[in-house]
């Protein structure tokens, strides 16, 4: 009886709206080597991750390289950092915390988003800041 209703379930789902809002979703960018879409655009909002530059340089410069991928993949999306509306900031040493809001004051001239801060030991040699984002596209 369980094995009908979820037979039942999986077949339903298939007809649903929501089945075919999944159509919608587009890839913007995707990086064949790790496996992963670095800009997804889906329905009101687009996601972006994994922006980091400036390998090797200062936090500052590696803060700044971030946001400037950033506004490049949010660019093939028709849209700016004013879409922003929620960041993750990925650190290696969360010390480097401090520099972050004068960054942010510099590029969102007063439109902040939502922001939330990790810190990791995963990140490869050479890189201290990541952004990953999502963007409201209403």
């Amino acid at each position: 009886m369980l094995d009908l209703q979820l037979e039942n379930a999986a077949e339903s789902c298939y007809d649903s709206p929501r089945r075919n809002s999944v159509s919608g979703i587009k890839r913007l960018e995707v990086d064949e080597f790790w496996a992963d879409s670095t800009v997804i655009d889906a329905g009101d909002y687009v996601f972006v991750g994994y922006c980091m530059a400036n390998e090797g340089k200062s936090i500052q410069e590696q803060m700044d390289g971030a946001f400037d991928v950033l506004e490049k993949r949010l660019q093939l999306a028709g849209l700016t950092l004013e879409s922003v509306v929620k960041m993750d900031c990925l650190f290696k040493d969360i010390q480097d915390l401090h520099y972050l809001a004068d960054v942010i004051k510099k590029r969102f001239a007063g439109k902040y988003p939502v922001r939330k801060a990790f810190t990791s030991d995963f990140i490869r040699e050479g890189i201290r800041f990541q952004i990953d984002a999502i963007a409201y596209k209403g």
